[in-house]
């Protein structure tokens, strides 16, 4: 078996999809037959799955939703029978690629142990109720996500106008958080974006040329976990010039529940533009390649944004880079002979013309664009901060927020307040009448 390697910032990662320790699936927990199996089944979820064919959680899941409701010593028992023996049934057609999973070993000796305390056999129907086939009505009725896998539809009642928020990473790369707080990081290497209760993103970044800290972002592996009744866990992963439109097990939906059309995957330009929405979450993903590297967009609600626990992790999205890792990414001077760095063909002049043609508005979305280009000379960087204002437009819920504007105090000099204009910035006449009335106050 495949050893899974650590990475940098303290995930597991194998068959190239990061595990981190403590990660839970999003399945029900209240099973239904005492303290024994929820203990069991609690573990299985809390497990994280270190195969990349492992298909016990869907295997736990099927099984809990099979038996919400039952009860131990009533006319359910023989329902709960079915129930066990689709359970091991489904272990067994995961078992060769579940080798060495402690949840699927947990799993299998629970299932034993339960269908000998409940005489239950081991040959007989595992239909269960849950998983038979809907018939032609159903599929009118539910031919969208139902209620429950709708999350604007579920909050009608309660919340009609959820409150949403946005988070994109783009260029060198460029990081606008949850907050509209913008930086610009080094962060080389693999970095977690998100990680909630109900979904995780990571963006691992390499060096844009040689001899910088810039950066910029190769690989995006996406990760939404399994909830309830909607949909399976579905892992999503691009890299440089294999932008797919589907999830790795090659399915564009959320897998085979009732509510799997909540989760999707378009494709809106074959290997340059892909879109994720995720229906039960409220929250659409952009994924694009421009040139040589991949940007990042992202709009979901705040309660699902801050849905996670306190020892979750670092979240870029939400806390921004660490301070050792951001740069001060005011314009870079311009070296002998006009051009920033040895490896740029532009000049300051002829960046900002360049970036001017795409935005005209001086906000930090321009300067990030100048920046990158006298930074890398690449020209796809023009293109990058132009669409990351596109997805913004199209993805910010507070259209007066559009645009993020450089600080005053970014371009005032040595430790003046923003505004306030020091003595060597005065004007001689204005400086001889403080001189003048400082000497008038001293004879008084």
């Amino acid at each position: 078996m495949q050893r899974p390697r650590a990475s940098r910032v303290g995930e597991l990662e194998f068959c190239g999809i990061p595990v981190w320790a403590g990660w839970m699936g999003m399945g029900r927990r209240d099973a239904p037959f005492g303290y024994r199996l929820l203990g069991l089944l609690s573990l299985a979820l809390w497990l994280p799955a270190v195969s990349c064919q492992c298909r016990i959680l869907k295997c736990n899941s099927e099984y809990l939703s099979a038996t919400s409701g039952l009860h131990v010593g009533t006319e359910e028992s023989a329902e709960f029978c079915i129930a066990l023996r689709a359970y091991s049934q489904c272990t067994r057609k995961t078992a060769r690629a579940c080798r060495g999973d402690l949840a699927y070993h947990s799993a299998v000796h629970g299932i034993e142990d339960l269908m000998n305390q409940h005489n239950c056999s081991k040959v007989g129907p595992t239909q269960t109720p849950a998983r038979a086939q809907p018939t032609s009505l159903d599929c009118m009725v539910h031919s969208d996500a139902p209620e429950l896998c709708n999350y604007e539809k579920s909050l009608q009642r309660h919340a009609p106008h959820p409150n949403y928020t946005h988070c994109g990473l783009f260029g060198d790369p460029h990081l606008r958080t949850f907050t509209d707080d913008f930086q610009t990081c080094k962060v080389r290497g693999a970095w977690p974006l998100i990680d909630n209760n109900y979904l995780f993103v990571q963006v691992t970044n390499v060096a844009v040329v040689p001899g910088s800290s810039a950066t910029a972002t190769s690989k995006l592996t996406v990760i939404f976990k399994n909830f309830q009744e909607c949909v399976d866990q579905k892992v999503y992963q691009a890299e440089t010039d294999d932008l797919p439109a589907a999830f790795v097990d090659g399915s564009r939906n959320g897998g085979e529940k009732h509510g799997a059309n909540s989760l999707r995957v378009l494709e809106r330009v074959a290997g340059q533009h892909i879109e994720i929405h995720a229906k039960y979450i409220g929250t659409t993903i952009v994924v694009r390649q421009l040139g040589r590297y991949l940007t990042f967009a992202v709009r979901l609600p705040e309660e699902v944004a801050n849905s996670f626990e306190d020892n979750q992790g670092l979240q870029l999205c939400l806390k921004g880079c660490p301070t050792n890792e951001r740069m001060d990414w005011r314009l870079p001077q311009p070296r002998k002979g006009g051009s920033a760095a040895p490896h740029s063909a532009f000049t300051r002049e002829a960046a900002t013309a360049k970036c001017r043609e795409r935005l005209p508005v001086d906000d930090l979305y321009f300067r990030s664009c100048v920046f990158d280009l006298l930074t890398t000379g690449d020209v796809n960087f023009t293109l990058a901060a132009y669409y990351a204002f596109e997805d913004v437009k199209n993805l910010h819920s507070n259209k007066d927020k559009l645009h993020i504007y450089q600080r005053t105090a970014d371009h005032s000099e040595g430790n003046s307040a923003p505004g306030r204009p020091s003595l060597q910035t005065l004007p001689i006449s204005h400086f001889l009448l403080i001189c003048s009335l400082w000497c008038c106050l001293a004879h008084l």
